[in-house]
């Protein structure tokens, strides 16, 4: 399936005043950008550059031998929720070289979307561990690479997922999935700010 990517510029309402933080993360390849770009309702901001050769000794890209290009610092998009509140989306770079980035990304971040590709489940390991580490809301979103997507109790188990973590398959090239994966993560939040016994530790946001 094609991106669904517009060149169109929606300018932000004028009504909109409850920005929300939302970072995409995982391991390197797993589809970051690509997700950001198919639901960003703006032009997204990218930071990637070519991959040449002698990258080939720092990254490994055994199972990413089409990828071309790469990000070095973080994608940013941007989606209107409804009137008044807007997600602003955050793709951090998967390269563990630049996982010291992460850490500030997280800052300030409502929650957050751990793209999975089920054949290199132990790449996600990290980014699960920095946003336990951080008390950031999160989800976890399987990335359909034209296999077979097993967002079942397998990858629950394999990445130690507590219970109440959403597990999702997605297709990060489609916008609708893609939207679907945001709604998802939008309601977890809500419903962990809406549990008083799960709110201690949560990043300090409006939510309405």
């Amino acid at each position: 399936m094609d991106s669904a990517t517009s060149d169109a510029r929606t300018p932000l309402g004028a009504s909109a005043d409850n920005g929300l933080k939302i970072v995409v993360v995982g391991g390197f390849g797993v589809g970051k950008t690509t997700l950001v770009r198919s639901v960003s309702e703006i032009r997204p901001l990218n930071t990637e550059e070519t991959m040449t050769q002698a990258g080939e000794s720092v990254d490994d890209i055994g199972q990413v031998r089409g990828k071309s290009a790469t990000t070095v610092a973080f994608d940013f998009g941007r989606i209107s929720l409804d009137a008044h509140n807007v997600l602003y989306l955050f793709g951090a770079p998967g390269q563990k070289r630049f996982w010291f980035l992460w850490d500030r990304l997280f800052s300030g971040t409502l929650g957050a979307v751990v793209l999975v590709d089920t054949r290199r489940i132990d790449d996600s390991w990290y980014a699960i561990d920095r946003l336990e580490h951080h008390g950031t809301p999160f989800i976890v979103a399987c990335n359909d690479f034209g296999g077979t997507v097993r967002a079942g109790e397998d990858v629950r188990e394999a990445l130690d997922l507590d219970p109440h973590v959403p597990l999702i398959e997605c297709d990060a090239r489609s916008r609708e999935s893609g939207k679907q994966v945001l709604i998802t993560l939008v309601q977890h939040v809500k419903n962990r700010y809406a549990d008083p016994s799960a709110r201690a530790g949560l990043p300090r946001q409006e939510f309405v």
